[in-house]
């Protein structure tokens, strides 16, 4: 079986492509563009050039229409001819990333087999959309046994339906013992159906393997979780690279992984700690993102486990990023997938010394933007929807840091005094 994910070791030279939909418009589709360089960036890509289109919808041929696809074809030629030229030109030649061939076209949707083979045919490198490259880089940040687990168990769900287009190439050959015989016939069935039919057999076999292991694991979690005592669960959740790993070593002193870079974290981490007399756990999860594939929510469910069990959701969100809003929907659709939307949550806004606006001019009457609108007002507008339950922070910079213990202090105890009455801890002390 041939492998569909990038390497980790090889930079490669990337090109992206976009599409401007009547649900999209090229605003939101420069953010959902610059996203996905971040992710090429995180699994080690170096992107050159952007593609968009508008268009009604994807095309279930080619993604994006033919001509759109003969223009990448050119440019991925030219670059290619330029190197060529370079390379001829210079003994001492430097491969720069500049002057590499183009290695990779990612698209920003999840595309079908059928889009796939086609657009591979025809643009002859290699073809990524959004859900592989997430597959690659949580295949590279993967530590723990069930993290590989859950990573190689989505890496199949991907690859199982897209098994057809790896063996194109022996579609039309004939083969098997016989020679003759109708449509159908065991003797017409050529080796790359029968090689089909091997990797099917093999990849399902590995899926049950899997899912049993994941299986065993988490009834080990189960137990674990058990074990803890009478403790109210508190689980920091959000977009991915909004700081929640900063915010659990600050507040846990613990020294979980911290890096800015999409998915530092996939293992959920979970720590005891005490605001005065009141202890409770605090797990930092996985993040979450747009278009997050849906076999990968399936594989993770034994650690997205925690927050199905936290008591309290601390939703962590990035206020310096101009789509923050949006990135709150995601957060909010994804837990409501879980099953989790009705939980009590805290809003957390944290990078608030990242945070830039321009004003807006004294004579222009259009409705002010993101980028008009100051921190001040923003905090009052969400502090005044969200009342107690919103705090801004900078978890680098450490400011307003008791403020959200102080949050944390009283959220926390108001489920314990619910979920456990009579502890005796809660009393030692005068109010």
């Amino acid at each position: 079986m041939k492998e569909f994910i990038i390497s980790e070791a090889k930079a490669e030279t990337a090109v992206l492509v976009g599409l401007i939909t009547p649900s999209q418009d090229e605003a939101k589709t420069r953010e959902y563009l610059d996203e996905l360089e971040f992710l090429a960036e995180t699994a080690g890509a170096h992107t050159v050039r952007r593609f968009t289109q508008r268009a009604a919808g994807p095309s279930q041929v080619t993604y994006v229409g033919s001509g759109k696809l003969q223009e990448i074809k050119e440019y991925i030629k030219k670059v290619q001819d330029e190197y060529d030229e370079a390379v001829a030109n210079s003994s001492l030649f430097t491969l720069h990333s500049s002057l590499q061939p183009v290695g990779m076209v990612i698209f920003d949707d999840e595309l079908s087999a059928k889009q796939l083979r086609n657009i591979e045919k025809e643009l002859q490198v290699k073809i990524l959309d959004r859900t592989s490259l997430i597959l690659d880089i949580f295949a590279m940040r993967a530590q723990t046994a069930e993290a590989k687990a859950q990573v190689e168990l989505a890496q199949h769900r991907y690859m199982l339906p897209r098994l057809q287009r790896l063996w194109t190439h022996l579609e039309r050959q004939g083969g098997g013992s016989g020679g003759g015989g109708g449509k159908g016939s065991v003797g017409l069935r050529g080796p790359g159906e029968t090689q089909l039919e091997m990797d099917r057999r093999i990849i399902l076999h590995r899926i049950t393997l899997l899912k049993q292991r994941l299986a065993e694991i988490d009834q080990q979690k189960t137990t674990q979780r058990k074990n803890r005592g009478r403790l109210i669960r508190v689980a920091l959740v959000g977009y991915t690279n909004v700081g929640k790993s900063t915010l659990m070593n600050l507040l846990a002193k613990s020294e979980v992984f911290a890096e800015n870079k999409l998915f530092a974290t996939l293992d959920t981490t979970v720590r005891k700690m005490t605001i005065d007399n009141l202890p409770f756990l605090l797990a930092d999860t996985v993040g979450f993102i747009r278009k997050l594939p849906s076999d990968l929510v399936e594989s993770f469910k034994s650690t997205l486990d925690e927050v199905r069990e936290a008591d309290l959701l601390v939703h962590v969100v990035d206020i310096s990023h101009p789509g923050f809003e949006e990135q709150i929907r995601v957060v909010e659709q994804t837990l409501a997938t879980l099953g989790c939307a009705e939980k009590p949550s805290v809003l957390v806004f944290n990078k608030t010394d990242a945070y830039r606006w321009t004003p807006q001019d004294d004579d222009d009457l259009t409705e002010p933007t993101r980028e008009n609108t100051s921190l001040s007002e923003l905090m009052n507008t969400w502090m005044a929807k969200m009342q107690d339950d919103c705090i801004f922070i900078s978890a680098r910079e450490r400011s307003n840091i008791d403020d959200l213990r102080a949050l944390l202090y009283k959220r926390v105890k108001q489920l314990h005094v619910q979920k456990y009455p009579y502890n005796d801890f809660l009393y030692t002390t005068e109010e």
